[in-house]
């Protein structure tokens, strides 16, 4: 070989290192290249899938809400059909309410004259009773009067007053009772101790216990005693005031029809 040849050939020999340098270096780019893309991608990939952790966090988060809300919702709904029920129930309240406030006028018209008549017919009564506590009574049909004038009153406190005082009426009949009060003896009149046994039986007696008498309902007078009822009256006073234990005790009764 010839030494151009030689020098040719090493000429060749250094280009195609040189070449092959040169691939090499550009396939490392590449390869450079490459692996920061992949880093790229890695890291766009790591991002992404945080977002998605997120968005998958969010969505539960709904969806917990979500179900809450429906749950609450059903709740509401339950409470509200309730609520409904009881409106529909007061309206039905308030229905029958009006209709009897629209019967109240009416139902005045009845009560009010019957009222009036029962306390007539009250005042006729006590005036043809046996006259235990007169007085007392008479005041009481009184106050009633006055009670139906006064517009502060209510009907039914008005109704509720005048069914109480036939009451205290009917137990005049069946209690033992003793007072004192004024005895008009036909223009006469004196402080006395008075007992009677339901109306069985009206006695007065003086307070110096000298003297008794019985009410006969028939004359609408008083009748005198004998003596000898003076001390079973006083014994009667006196267990009526439940001073003396109860006993038998002789009394003077008019026997029913008698003149």
């Amino acid at each position: 070989m010839s030494k151009l040849s030689k020098k040719s050939l090493i000429a060749s020999t250094i280009i195609g290192a040189l070449t092959l340098s040169v691939s090499n270096l550009a396939a490392a780019d590449k390869l450079s290249d490459l692996q920061n893309e992949e880093a790229r991608i890695i890291s766009a990939s790591v991002k992404s899938q945080k977002k998605i952790n997120s968005i998958y966090e969010q969505t539960i988060d709904m969806l917990g809400e979500y179900r809450n809300t429906v749950d609450e919702a059903e709740v509401l709904k339950g409470y509200n059909d309730h609520v409904q029920r009881m409106v529909d129930g007061q309206k039905a309240n308030i229905a029958s309410l009006q209709q009897q406030i629209a019967g109240i006028d009416k139902t005045k018209q009845g009560v009010v004259p019957l009222m009036y008549k029962m306390i007539d017919t009250l005042d006729k009564f006590v005036q043809l009773d046996v006259p235990m506590n007169l007085e007392a009574r008479k005041e009481r049909i009184e106050n009633l009067r006055d009670v139906m004038n006064d517009s502060n009153v209510s009907v039914s406190e008005q109704f509720r007053l005048v069914l109480e005082a036939y009451e205290i009426e009917a137990t005049y009949g069946t209690i033992f009772d003793a007072y004192q009060g004024e005895l008009d003896l036909g223009g006469q009149v004196l402080t006395a101790d008075f007992v009677h046994m339901g109306r069985i039986a009206l006695i007065a007696q003086s307070l110096d216990m000298k003297n008794a008498w019985v009410w006969n309902n028939q004359s609408r007078s008083w009748d005198e005693l004998g003596d000898e009822y003076l001390k079973s009256v006083t014994d009667s006073i006196r267990m009526a005031r439940k001073q003396l234990p109860m006993d038998l005790t002789k009394l003077p009764v008019f026997a029913a029809g008698a003149k």
